[in-house]
């Protein structure tokens, strides 16, 4: 696999180098509420530009459906990305257009520029390949003759699209430091990870989640459940769960994954509930097997944080995905922040599996040294945990 240091040793001064960036941010109208991606994506910006490289990064944000949509515009993340950069980066008004051009054409070296939501146009996701590589194409043709394409976007390698897969057919091709760094820390928690190894896992749906669960509860000591899955899980030991988050049709497997983990699974053993789903709903804490009916749970109990710190106390390595509870709402976030913190205490090799729980530790005001990793890549790094081949990678390493 070629690398942003191999292009560097090449020389990019002047050149012009397309990159594909995950700035995927949430935002509140117009203003980013979390800009952890805008900012894990500085240090390959930086390299190229230091080096006099022409920058040309394209991102997504957001899942507009194919057509220019304002509400997803890049707009905002040019605005933060041009303060964290200290310049202006102009955003085009297109993707590969005469707006496009004419920003790329006007480019100084050690510039940057970013191009307008890479999804705005179909052809992006299509699952047509002759679409895509029409669209790969005119990408390229933006930065030729010289141009190279850094992929530094780790957030999208697990998706077969235009501007993570098909243009590294299109141009010579280099992971960014970012791809680097994730690959790095993933390969570590896959191989020979210091023991004991304790994963925590909480989000919604067990659904989204069973198929790391299958692959890492054999490798595991010991493997924690929060979130609204918990629930399901409860279920299937028979405990009634009120009004909360449950997958009926996942009660069965949520019953032989039990069987199989051999006591491995962790589960709550008190919860939070409330009357609704509001941070001014009246909430309790009982405990697991006494969800009263018509009450939600919505975070872990006091009783599990503490059950939980103690399993994860002794670990050497930890790998968290997903909040404990609806983080969002005040009264229901101690759960996740007791958690986040345990593992920060500890003195393992802590990797924050990113989504929700990586824009947990922000919000909730935990310093990001505490954890050894904070990946952008919640669900490449879910698929790449449970052996799947990552095109946006595959592609790197035939390159």
């Amino acid at each position: 696999m070629r690398t942003l240091d191999d292009l560097l040793a090449e020389g990019v001064d002047g050149r012009r180098v397309l990159v594909r960036a995950d700035l995927n941010v949430p935002l509140d109208g117009a203003r980013i509420t979390d800009d952890g991606r805008v900012r894990a994506s500085l240090p390959t910006l930086r390299k190229l530009t230091e080096a006099g490289a022409r920058v040309v990064v394209t991102a997504h944000l957001g899942r507009p459906k194919g057509a220019p949509d304002p509400k997803y515009s890049l707009r905002p993340v040019a605005a933060r990305l041009g303060e964290l950069l200290g310049t202006t980066v102009p955003l085009a008004a297109d993707l590969t257009g005469p707006s496009a051009r004419s920003t790329v054409d006007d480019l100084a070296p050690g510039a940057v520029a970013l191009l307008e939501n890479v999804r705005f146009d179909p052809r992006e996701t299509s699952k047509d390949a002759a679409e895509r590589t029409d669209l790969a194409d005119e990408l390229a043709a933006l930065v030729e003759p010289s141009g190279a394409f850094v992929s530094d976007g780790f957030g999208v390698v697990h998706r077969k699209q235009t501007s993570v897969y098909e243009i590294a057919h299109r141009l010579p091709a280099y992971a960014g430091d970012l791809v680097l760094a994730e690959l790095t820390v993933l390969r570590r928690l896959t191989g020979d990870p210091d023991r004991p190894y304790v994963v925590v896992l909480g989000g919604s749906k067990v659904s989204d989640k069973l198929a790391v669960i299958d692959a890492l509860l054999p490798k595991v000591d010991r493997l924690l459940v929060g979130g609204g899955m918990c629930f399901t899980f409860l279920a299937a030991q028979g405990h009634g769960v009120g009004d909360s988050l449950l997958e009926a049709d996942m009660v069965d497997t949520c019953k032989r994954l039990l069987g199989d983990a051999g006591g491995k699974i962790l589960l709550p053993t008190d919860v939070v509930v409330a009357d609704d789903f509001s941070a001014e709903a009246n909430t309790r804490v009982v405990t697991a097997d006494a969800i009263p009916d018509g009450w939600k749970g919505l975070d872990i109990g006091p009783d599990t944080v503490r059950a939980f710190a103690g399993a994860l106390a002794d670990a050497r390595t930890v790998f968290w995905n997903g909040p404990m509870g609806v983080f969002e709402l005040a009264p229901f976030a101690e759960g996740t922040r007791g958690v986040a913190m345990a593992i920060a205490d500890s003195e393992a090799f802590s990797v924050v599996g990113g989504g929700d729980s990586a824009a947990a530790v922000r919000q909730l005001g935990l310093p990001d040294d505490g954890f050894s990793h904070i990946s952008t890549g919640g669900g490449a790094s879910l698929e790449f945990l449970e052996g799947k081949e990552l095109p946006g990678v595959s592609v790197l390493e035939g390159s």
